[in-house]
């Protein structure tokens, strides 16, 4: 029973550090924390968060196919993130709003099992912004869009971190 008492707290201490580590300190420079997330595909496709504050601050959070174990930290220069927002902001939805791009909603040429992806841009206690896009969209119009999501590993230098892995 002792010994039972002894697991499930270690369990609790572990679990308690995992939550911990999956946080990102505010940042001191204005600016939007952003978040990324690629979405599972019917394939072998990574799945994974990640969040880059103003600050050069990362934070990826693996789901399946990467290559790290667990969240993870990384850095990014401030002509990475200048980068990264730039590169971003020409699909930014209005402020505090959500735009979706998937079959039937501003999408007409649709494949399906592609993976999904969301892009929010969170400042202060602002509503954040919202963009949902759904990479079987094959309108053209959505081109660009999916060439600066193709290459967001590659601006953050994280390619290595994402990079498929049939093992995990």
């Amino acid at each position: 029973m002792r010994l039972r008492w002894t697991i499930w707290g270690a369990a609790a201490l572990l679990a308690g550090c995992a939550t911990e580590q999956a946080e990102l300190e505010q940042p001191v420079a204005a600016g939007d924390i952003i978040r990324f997330s690629a979405g599972p595909c019917f394939g072998v496709c990574p799945v994974y968060s990640l969040r880059v504050t103003p600050d050069g601050s990362g934070l990826l959070e693996p789901e399946r196919f990467t290559n790290v174990p667990g969240p993870t930290r990384f850095t990014v220069t401030p002509a990475q993130y200048r980068h990264f927002r730039a590169a971003l902001s020409q699909f930014r939805p209005a402020a505090g709003t959500t735009r979706r791009i998937a079959n039937g909603e501003n999408c007409t040429r649709f494949a399906t099992d592609m993976p999904g992806y969301t892009i929010e841009w969170v400042r202060g206690g602002a509503p954040p912004t919202r963009l949902e896009y759904q990479s079987g969209c094959m309108d053209a119009g959505y081109g660009k869009l999916r060439a600066t999501i193709a290459a967001v590993p590659r601006l953050l230098q994280i390619e290595p971190m994402v990079k498929p892995s049939a093992t995990r």
